[in-house]
């Protein structure tokens, strides 16, 4: 399905612009962008599993109540952490603590995990 292909494309695309954040520093724009790759992707599998065009969320958790993806448990904890955190680096209230919350080890961390369920929601795309 092209629509799903696009919402690939654009998924890896955010993950590459993840990993350019990270290895310029910019912590909270390469959560940021974890968010977004990993919101495409189950986006993805949406138009894959529905036919529709999916809901213009940012939920990662409604989307995965669309996609019904296969991943283990923890990658559904790491989901719900993640769509916690996309909305903290998208509205800080505060740029010094969302700094001090994203520091480079666990922003690392992040964009290994999203790189992980990003494939995984890949392969689930046919």
């Amino acid at each position: 399905m092209d629509e799903a292909r696009e919402w690939l494309s654009q998924s890896e695309y955010d993950l590459e612009t993840a990993q350019a954040m990270l290895d310029s520093r910019r912590y909270i724009y390469a959560v940021f962008m974890c968010h977004m790759a990993v919101e495409k992707a189950l986006k993805a599998l949406v138009v894959q599993r529905t036919g529709d065009a999916p809901p213009r969320t940012h939920s990662l958790v409604q989307l995965v109540g669309l996609a019904s993806p296969n991943l283990t448990p923890d990658e559904i904890k790491f989901l719900t952490r993640l769509s916690s955190a996309g909305v903290s680096t998208r509205y800080p209230e505060e740029l010094s603590k969302a700094l001090d919350d994203f520091p480079p080890t666990v922003v690392q961390e992040y964009v290994r995990r999203a790189g992980e369920v990003v494939e995984c929601l890949r392969k689930q795309v046919s």
